[in-house]
């Protein structure tokens, strides 16, 4: 047994004080009253003090105001009844430093009462430096500017503000010296640069660079894939230009702009930091590219048709990327899903904050495409009991963030259910919503209101058989804009009418509000006072109160049985991979084929099958619905469940086959799955 270091001639007091002093986390001795008493190099560094003063000063000041009442109620029952506390045992701890700034942090607490001391020694680790999280965090920090450029993407007018934005958000995402984008001219032999942020002296917006298949940017048109240069020094593929390096440039990441399946131009960034760019920032880059190339085609296609072929090509260039992006985000959140059942997952906290960042960034991006298929109005209307002020409190938290910022948002919802297609009732007051901002170019207040009425107001006649039992829900959506002169709004509901200038407005905005109040069993008026401002109000029948409790019963009751064959048919290999993951979770058989023709020749077998379970979208051969049809030819009886990630996959599909929007979670497929086995094809 060692001997006390005082019987070893050692000064006990020296050496507690260099170990107090000398230890690398934060230490602070903090006493009954919460008071820090003593505080090492260490602590001073992570929170921003001088020793001066931080000695003296409460604990609670280094807890953030939002959080603070909640820190001394568990400071208080910490200080009853104290007891050791490992680091790594709490989640989502935060520290106040001086200047105001946050810092993420764990703490240990070790109380000293048991040696006779009235104190407790507070441990505290930053935790903002760990590698893992600061790939969450840089993660989470493309995912944000993904959905930001999304937002701009959904209400742009122009996509040349869009190409002179994506450089800046580019550059400050990556925290990069250069990024730019050059667009291949119609003969082939020189790019243009178009847009670009901390271009060199030697280039220019406007500037003809040539295309040589030697140079990164004639190599991503050639092959259509991303080239990157790690360290110029080491380069043997590319020349590169003596300039970049003379500027201090040292790596290089450049992937391909494409418009139907042909590369049109690059989109490069340049840093002076040596293998600066890896797998993360590809697939950021990748992924802003196909947005923007998308927004592209979209405005090619809007100058080469009329005003209704260009909605048409809007809502076929937003459901496409919706239909890639929710692959995307299928494959994301599964292997999330996955991750929470791994046995690390359990122990360690770190691991469950990271993840839920990571979820939480993935439904924000689910939330986006909901938005885009919405603005697109592609979907067969599927009514279903809808909470209003569920939905309307969804719709004015994504507008706070979208609409200009000097228009404010006010949501007046009282209890109402009513009878709708959640996404067409959601497209619909968008368009109202986006109305009333360009009737507000100086700003205003954008209202929304809901209640229930037990009839429609003088002077709105219903269709025959359109007046509920139950009334109706009226939405009324109300702005404090220019308002509109009676011969206006006369003619609000015409479709193609519009006062807006060419190029800003289709005129079929509330035309399509008017169709679907009406294909919906319900109306809409329309209330405007010039100078004063609009209120449109939609109609919808009302749902009895008791019918949302008892769908949600319904569908909680659904169960599936262990062992079910399933034949899943998915041409993605990443999708296919996460939803056999799940299906393998529940207990069932999975047979997965990569398209229709395999799926065919498998159910010509004996092999047997409970449930076929087929993506819309196949790639070349069969879609996923001629695929059903036959298979239910091959297989009388055989159930189906469809995935979509693209609403607009499924013109004239029976209504009575169930259909599975991506992404979704484990719980959404059993529900799924649970409801076609009980359904009759």
């Amino acid at each position: 047994m060692a001997a006390p270091l005082a019987a070893s001639g050692f000064d006990d007091g020296a050496v507690f004080r260099s170990l107090f002093l000398a230890y690398p986390d934060a230490l602070l001795l903090i006493d009954e009253q919460g008071v820090i008493r003593l505080a090492n190099p260490a602590a001073l560094e992570l929170l921003g003090y001088a020793e001066a003063e931080l000695i003296g000063l409460p604990v609670d000041a280094l807890v953030p105001d939002a959080i603070r009442p909640r820190h001394a109620a568990y400071r208080k029952a910490y200080a009853d009844h104290p007891r050791p506390r490992p680091m790594g045992t709490q989640m989502d701890l935060v520290a106040e430093r001086r200047d105001g700034s946050e810092v993420m942090v764990e703490i240990a607490l070790s109380p000293l009462q048991d040696h006779g001391l009235p104190y407790v020694v507070a441990a505290i680790r930053g935790v903002g430096a760990y590698p893992r999280v600061k790939q969450a965090l840089q993660r989470a920090r493309y995912a944000e500017c993904l959905a930001q450029f999304g937002r701009h993407a959904v209400d742009a007018r122009d996509s040349k503000k869009l190409i002179d934005l994506v450089p800046t958000i580019v550059a400050e995402a990556l925290e990069v010296e250069q990024a730019k984008i050059l667009l291949l001219e119609p003969d082939g032999t020189h790019f243009r640069i178009v847009a670009g942020v901390g271009l060199l002296p030697q280039e220019a917006i406007g500037d003809r660079v040539p295309n040589e298949p030697g140079s990164p940017s004639g190599h991503v048109v050639a092959h259509g894939e991303p080239v990157l240069l790690s360290d110029y020094a080491q380069e043997q593929r590319f020349q590169v230009p003596s300039h970049y390096v003379e500027a201090g440039l040292v790596c290089e990441l450049s992937v391909p702009l494409a418009d139907r399946g042909r590369t049109i131009g690059t989109l490069a960034v340049r840093s002076r930091v040596m293998k600066r760019f890896g797998d993360d920032e590809v697939r950021f880059l990748e992924s802003l590219s196909s947005m923007l190339a998308t927004v592209m085609q979209r405005e090619s296609s809007e100058e080469a048709l009329n005003h209704a072929q260009r909605l048409e090509s809007v809502g076929q260039l937003t459901g496409g990327v919706a239909h890639d992006f929710n692959n995307l985000l299928t494959v994301i959140s599964g292997n999330l899903q996955v991750l929470e059942d791994a046995p690390a997952y359990a122990r360690d906290p770190l691991v469950q904050q990271v993840v839920g960042a990571a979820a939480r960034a993935t439904r924000r991006g689910a939330e986006l495409t909901g938005k885009l298929l919405a603005f697109s109005r592609r979907q067969m209307l599927q009514p279903t009991i809808v909470d209003v002020a569920a939905l309307l409190e969804s719709l004015t938290n994504m507008l706070r963030r979208t609409l200009d910022q000097r228009i404010g948002i006010t949501l007046d919802a009282h209890e109402v259910l009513c009878v709708a297609d959640p996404g067409q009732l959601e497209s619909a007051l968008l368009n109202v919503a986006i109305n009333a901002r360009d009737a507000m170019p100086q700003g205003g207040t954008l209202s929304f209101s809901c209640r229930a009425v037990a009839a429609l107001p003088d002077g709105l006649d219903a269709q025959p058989g359109d007046s509920p039992s139950h009334g109706f829900a009226s939405i009324a959506i109300t702005d404090t804009g220019l308002g509109m002169p009676e011969a206006v709004k006369a003619r609000a509901f015409e479709p193609f009418f519009t006062t807006k200038e060419t190029g800003r407005g289709t005129g079929l905005g509330l035309s399509t509000v008017y169709g679907f109040a009406r294909q919906s069993h319900g109306a809409v008026s329309l209330a405007s006072t010039l100078g004063q401002g609009t209120t449109v109000t939609i109609f919808l029948p009302r749902a009895d109160d008791d019918g949302l409790a008892d769908d949600g019963l319904e569908r909680g009751a659904s169960h599936v049985p262990e062992g079910l064959c399933v034949l899943l048919v998915e041409d993605d290999p990443e999708v296919r991979k996460v939803v056999a993951r799940f299906l393998d979770a529940m207990a069932f058989e999975v047979t997965a084929c990569a398209d229709a023709e395999e799926a065919l020749r498998m159910l010509a077998t004996d092999q047997p099958v409970g449930l076929l379970l087929t993506d819309i979208l196949l790639g070349p051969g069969l879609r996923g619905t001629e695929l059903a049809d036959a298979a239910i030819a091959l297989r009388p009886g055989l159930r189906v469940l469809l995935m979509s990630g693209y609403s607009s996959e499924l013109p004239g599909e029976p209504r009575g086959r169930e259909l599975l929007r991506k992404p979704f979670t484990r719980a959404d497929l059993e529900q799924a799955i649970a409801r076609a086995l009980e359904s009759a094809q």
